[in-house]
């Protein structure tokens, strides 16, 4: 059975090389996290392709919201699949639902086709379908490899018995990738009931800015950040290294 993989959502290049020196097994790439995160800059992109040692996914969402997407998003969002792929980038996360929560097969065909060779996540669009079971089964005919979610729920902790689940459903044919809220202090918890394959986290702290002048003011652009810190991902890599194995 293989191991259980650590990946972390990194809203930045910093975030992105602390997830590496921490230990991830591999970074999803975004831009906007605090808006559950969307398609980062092709600059951003490249910069991290290019340092980065571990596998690297890139999310490709063109704006926060719903998942429910027209023609021209769709195009936009097949153009950024295939500049990742130019970009050497091992994977993108993808999702899209029609108007009623099902799985938009079409869209995502097409977005699966621009992936190319590229590895393929379903992201958290599936915690929005009606029908989980038969959406699962419906990203599994699509051919990707693994599912984000939360069980439908806030946090991965109040929803892994829905993760369990689904992990028993997808029998090996997916991975079952276990997201949101996850932290140190409850990844074993996560991963002791939910038997999902692999683990995402943000790993965030904050970090101060270095600025000396501060417009007080500006209350809608605070210098103040959130990044993935290195020593949190260690932690969360040695939370899943002492957890105990699938069933």
């Amino acid at each position: 059975m293989a191991r259980a993989l650590l990946e972390v959502a990194a809203g930045s290049l910093a975030s992105a090389l602390a997830a590496q020196e921490g230990g991830a097994d591999r970074v999803e790439l975004c831009g906007s996290l605090a808006g559950g995160g969307v398609t980062p800059s092709y600059g951003l992109i490249a910069a991290a392709r290019e340092r980065l040692r571990i596998p690297l996914y890139v999310l490709v969402r063109p704006r926060a919201g719903d998942f429910l997407y027209d023609d021209a998003e769709l195009d936009a969002m097949c153009r950024d699949v295939e500049a990742c792929a130019r970009l050497g980038c091992d994977g993108v996360a993808i999702g899209a639902l029609d108007a009623d929560g099902e799985v938009d097969q079409a869209r995502c065909r097409a977005l699966v086709a621009a992936a190319g060779k590229l590895g393929v996540t379903f992201h958290r669009a599936f915690d929005a379908a009606r029908h989980p079971s038969r959406a699962l089964e419906e990203i599994v005919a699509l051919g990707c490899e693994r599912v984000l979610t939360s069980g439908g729920r806030a946090d991965a902790l109040e929803g892994a018995p829905a993760i369990a689940a689904l992990a028993a459903q997808a029998a090996g044919r997916i991975r079952v990738m276990a997201g949101a809220g996850i932290r140190p202090d409850n990844l074993a918890a996560v991963a002791a009931r939910s038997h999902a394959d692999e683990f995402h986290a943000s790993a965030r702290a904050l970090r101060r800015s270095a600025m000396h002048w501060r417009n007080e003011q500006l209350r809608d652009l605070a210098p103040d950040r959130e990044e993935s810190d290195a020593a949190t991902v260690a932690a969360l890599a040695a939370a899943l290294r002492g957890a105990a194995p699938r069933d």
